[in-house]
């Protein structure tokens, strides 16, 4: 059972672009232990799903699952500040995990 499921909002394969998919990913990977969907959409190919959306600025992360959807604008740099955005930051676990 996948425990998140994220949609990442990116223009193209712009540094800061590339900077927060690399950072979502290790974010995930160490918070979800590999047990999440990410779904990245480049929104010079698919404008159409950036306006489904509402995504007005790039990078955009959405929470899609569980609900309620939540959402963060940013490089997404701030581990601890991006798992508190998205609502799924568990202190109890950081403190058994410490800073590795």
């Amino acid at each position: 059972m996948i425990r998140c499921r994220l949609k990442l909002y990116i223009t193209g394969h712009s540094p800061r672009s590339e900077l927060a998919l690399r950072n979502l990913r290790q974010i995930c990977d160490r918070a979800f232990d590999g047990n999440y969907e990410l779904e990245v959409v480049d929104v010079l190919e698919q404008p159409q799903r950036a306006e489904e959306d509402k995504v007005i600025a790039t990078p955009t992360l959405i929470r899609v699952a569980p609900p309620p959807q939540r959402r963060i604008i940013g490089d997404l740099s701030e581990r601890v500040m991006v798992l508190r955005g998205l609502g799924l930051w568990d202190p109890d676990l950081e403190a058994t995990q410490g800073d590795r």
